[in-house]
């Protein structure tokens, strides 16, 4: 653990002091940034496994920041800091290219788990990088979904969000089960959240009038294609 590296950009002083020193106990390599442009400089410099984010802040903002990064960088997890929770302000940070978003204020455990959760996960590593789904073709370490020759990109967790159903094609996959690995925790707020994103997956599959992701009352979910 000592050896992966987090970037931490956060415009408060005490907070990115009490950041810092949490990860460094938890044994991470920490490098802190003020705001969003200094961010980025520091990004290009350590190449981080993972970055921590305030959104609002001077300069340049973490959303702003976070999309420059996803121009050159796809692998690096991303965790957003804000006090805004608004389902739409969740939805952009997540369309920015977050890896996951935790209101202000947050307890320091609840931090360090989910900076564990987003960096013991390695798409990279799975034996099944490309996936067929009816006509559609997900590239679950590029981030991509494809569709007679239109490709179209989608986040990180979208991406595995997807790959799970579509792995366990047939069967429910439970709603806690999708909290505890893509969310750390089954809170009601991440609930919403899990809501929203499979809301934008069956927006995405909407072209193959086969697929299916249906919602089992009380349980989960379920990707069915017609005809397999």
């Amino acid at each position: 653990m000592a050896s992966r590296r987090i970037l931490v950009v956060e415009d408060e002083a005490v907070l990115i002091r009490i950041l810092g020193d949490a990860l460094r106990g938890a044994g991470y390599e920490v490098y802190t940034a003020v705001n969003g442009t200094e961010g980025l400089a520091e990004f290009q410099r350590v190449h981080p496994d993972l970055v921590v984010a305030d959104i609002m802040m001077p300069d340049m903002d973490g959303m702003t920041m976070v999309r420059e990064i996803r121009k050159t960088n796809r692998s690096c997890e991303v965790l957003f800091l804000s006090a805004r929770s608004g389902a739409e302000d969740v939805v952009e940070g997540f369309r920015r290219g977050g890896n996951d978003y935790l209101r202000k204020p947050f307890s320091l455990d609840e931090l360090l788990i989910r900076v564990a959760a987003l960096l013991a996960r390695h798409p990279e590593d799975s034996n099944n990088t490309i996936i067929d789904i009816g006509n559609y073709r997900l590239n679950s370490r590029l981030w991509t979904l494809s569709l007679r020759g239109s490709t179209r990109r989608i986040t990180a967790r979208e991406s595995a969000i997807l790959a799970k159903l579509a792995q366990h094609k047939g069967d429910i996959v439970t709603t806690q089960e999708l909290l505890s690995e893509f969310w750390g925790d089954d809170s009601y707020y991440n609930l919403r959240s899990l809501n929203v994103f499979i809301s934008r997956l069956r927006g995405y599959l909407r072209d193959d009038k086969r697929i299916e992701i249906q919602s089992v009352r009380s349980m989960g979910y379920r990707m069915v294609i017609g005809g397999e």
